[in-house]
């Protein structure tokens, strides 16, 4: 027989996972991945029709899935989704907010106060709509997770990105804030902060241009497989994570780190 050392689970199997942005990208990886390890997932995004094909692809695998349509800057949604969510499945122990937009533009475009709000209802504000909804689940979970989806533009900037930019910092800085309000209780909250990515949001940029960015810029010379940012994000949310947050987690190929 062997004998198990450790004592810390690494595993979420039977923990109940809120993911938002679930219907592609990230957080289609995100939902999948933890349905794979045997957490039972709440998928929500605003898209309907896709979240629908994400929560059958799961439910097809033999997972525990449900999906609610959400727009996350809609507050009244928000709290109405969560307590649904809280209700089904009698808990929350995983929250991953991970929704989101791109927003670009000049600083004085004319619809650029436009865009800035818009960034920060749906990259900000949002998340804290439903962290506190959600709460009262987690302060009752065992090993409560939360984890911010931010990006490289919180640590760095891009010509003409201010909204996100601003906004993906703010999550940065809400994230650090709460794992000192809520560390006591003994929940985490961290933030993953992805660089290139292949998702929705960069499929227009042509791939000529994605190798060349990534040749100059990345380390590993490549954009990431959304996956690999959902492993990123298991990491931060299973049991024996315990001591890590408040931690924006790079998780960017070497952007970051690349100086030429």
């Amino acid at each position: 027989m062997t004998t198990t050392l450790s004592k810390l689970s690494r595993s979420i199997r039977g923990k109940v996972a809120v993911v938002t942005g679930a219907a592609g990208g990230m957080g289609e990886a995100t939902a999948a991945l933890f349905a794979d390890e045997g957490a039972r997932v709440a998928a929500l995004d605003i898209n309907d029709d896709a979240l629908n094909r994400v929560c059958a692809r799961i439910a097809a695998a033999g997972h525990t899935v449900r999906g609610w349509p959400l727009d996350v800057s809609d507050g009244e949604a928000v709290g109405r989704v969560i307590a649904a969510v809280g209700r089904h499945f009698g808990a929350i122990d995983i929250l991953v907010n991970n929704a989101g937009i791109g927003a670009r533009g000049p600083v004085d475009a004319d619809d650029y106060e436009a865009k800035w709000q818009r960034a920060f209802d749906v990259l900000v504000t949002a998340h804290v709509r439903i962290i506190r909804a959600a709460l009262p689940f987690l302060r009752r979970a065992d090993a409560a997770r939360i984890v911010n989806i931010a990006s490289t533009e919180g640590l760095g900037a891009t010509k003409h990105t201010s909204p996100y930019t601003a906004a993906k910092t703010a999550v940065i800085g809400l994230t650090r804030a709460l794992a000192v309000d809520l560390g006591a209780e003994g929940i985490t909250v961290n933030c993953v902060c992805p660089g290139p990515v292949r998702t929705g949001m960069t499929a227009s940029i042509p791939e000529q241009d994605k190798r060349e960015y990534a040749r100059r810029r990345v380390a590993l010379k490549r954009y990431a497989d959304p996956e690999e940012v959902a492993h990123a994000t298991l990491s931060l949310v299973l049991p024996a994570a315990g001591f890590i947050t408040g931690v924006a987690l790079p998780v960017d190929g070497g952007l970051t780190v690349k100086n030429a």
